[in-house]
């Protein structure tokens, strides 16, 4: 029973915040402070007619996709030679690309900074992206590697006997077995990109993402209702996307079937 308690009240002050989010953001007044002034949806109305804040979610969009095309297919090549393939120092390799889990963000934000001002990169959108598929390779070759673990290695070597190229088995055989595990990694790292503050700001130019656009709006007192508006819609958008990518890493971890369906 105590356990249980003690559970709760984490849960509670974790989740808090959350909480009161939807609260404000449909509360009548600029101070977020009890008790409430009244209900009102302008906030969400007022959302739709802020052309900045559509570019920003544009360029969240674009930044985001990339990042999880890019980390992704990376994640597939390493997470298919952690899983299949033995070569030296694969343990130090694999633990250099897991780095970036256990590294303050703002350490590889400043460094990276610096790397590419010296290389004499300008700052920009792209440079965004490089940054954000550096921290989400890990979480996507984390999401791989349980999927090409839990992979039949026998329909590999089945569609080898009979005669198809190893390409051929990859591309016809691996990748379709795999692909609720690619598709959990596509969302996971979508939303991470998504919702990185730290690299983004370090490493936009003219361009703002969605992250830094809201905490440039957090200065004034007047926006506040509309970002908690914005919190509100984001927070919802990320659970949807959070619960699929969950849904689809149980379905690779799962495996192959008595069918042969994942």
């Amino acid at each position: 029973m105590g356990l249980r308690g003690y559970a709760l009240l984490y849960l509670l002050f974790l989740y808090a915040p959350v909480i009161l989010l939807p609260l404000f953001a449909f509360n009548d007044s600029a101070i977020i402070a009890f008790p409430l002034s009244g209900f009102t949806t302008a906030a969400f109305t007022q959302l739709w007619e802020t052309p900045a804040l559509h570019a920003a979610v544009w360029n969240s969009l674009k930044v985001g996709v990339a990042a999880a095309l890019i980390s992704t297919a990376l994640g597939i090549f390493a997470a298919r030679a952690a899983a299949r393939s033995r070569f030296p120092a694969k343990r130090p390799i694999m633990g250099l690309i897991m780095a970036p889990l256990v590294l303050p963000e703002i350490i590889i934000a400043v460094a990276l900074l610096i790397v590419l001002v010296q290389l004499g990169m300008p700052l920009s959108l792209w440079t965004v992206a490089l940054g954000h598929v550096l921290i989400c390779t890990p979480f996507a070759v984390a999401i791989l590697s349980s999927a090409f673990l839990a992979l039949d290695q026998s329909l590999e070597e089945a569609s080898l006997d009979l005669g198809e190229s190893r390409a051929g088995t990859f591309f016809r055989v691996t990748l379709p077995l795999v692909a609720p595990g690619i598709v959990a990694s596509l969302l996971i790292s979508f939303t991470l990109s998504l919702d990185e503050f730290i690299i983004a700001f370090f490493l936009t130019g003219s361009d703002a993402t969605l992250p830094v656009y809201i905490w440039s709006q957090l200065r004034f007192t007047s926006k506040l209702p509309s970002v908690m508006a914005l919190g509100f819609l984001l927070l919802l958008f990320s659970l949807l996307l959070l619960i699929a990518a969950e849904w689809f890493r149980r379905r690779a971890r799962r495996g192959v079937d008595s069918e042969g369906w994942l």
